[in-house]
């Protein structure tokens, strides 16, 4: 699959790159997405939800009424789950979300959403460049998502190497978000409506993948 290589302005440069067949020409796999982002999202749950259960509820352990007599259900403690106050039955406690998935699988998620971004057009080539300076930083880059007009879309831009000027230009700007390649994930890939690649890092894809 080839590719108009865009610059900054939005305009063909009048070259054009190559997608790799063996990432962005394979057949998608909708399970393998589906369990790569469960784990991603899993991954991210904090966890830590606790509520008290009848032994770490604060009070007496009087009883609070004698056993027989009384005309009601026999109680033994106001830290029992059936008073106001008390303890909770079976409570949250803190947990790991996160489980495992094979490597293989993983690379398959990432091929399949990228794959799915190939044939819906959801793919633009980039230009390698730089932001200059230190100030008006996401002045620039704004500059760059009106230019292809990616305004109000969620975008992703995949660099080949980190770039801190770059990361700091799009910090500020809604629905925009940058990566390396090597941060590519599924679940930020099928998040964005536009993944916008760098034309050096579209090079690297096939190494990446093994391919």
């Amino acid at each position: 699959m080839e590719l108009n290589v865009l610059n900054i302005e939005g305009k063909e440069t009048g070259r054009k790159v190559t997608l790799p067949e063996s990432v962005f020409g394979i057949e998608p796999s909708d399970h393998a997405i589906y369990l790569d982002v469960k784990q991603y999202l899993a991954n991210n749950r904090q966890g830590t939800h606790k509520s008290k259960e009848r032994a770490e509820v604060a009070g007496s352990t009087r009883k609070i009424k004698k056993q027989k007599g009384t005309g009601g259900a026999r109680a033994g403690s106001l830290k029992s789950p059936v008073f106001r106050g008390g303890g909770r039955v079976f409570g949250p406690r803190p947990r790991n979300y996160g489980f495992k998935l094979n490597k293989k699988l993983k690379q398959l998620a990432r091929k399949s959403a990228l794959a799915y971004k190939a044939q819906n057009q959801g793919i633009v080539v980039l230009e390698d460049f730089n932001i200059e300076g230190t100030t008006k930083l996401t002045k620039q880059y704004a500059a760059i998502v009106n230019g292809l007009n990616l305004n109000g879309q969620r975008s992703l831009l995949v660099l080949k190497e980190a770039n801190e000027n770059i990361y700091r230009s799009a910090k500020n700007i809604q629905r925009a978000e940058v990566v390396t390649l090597s941060e590519l994930n599924t679940y930020d890939i099928v998040k964005a409506k536009s993944l916008v690649l760098t034309e050096s890092s579209v090079e690297e894809f096939g190494k990446l993948f093994n391919a």
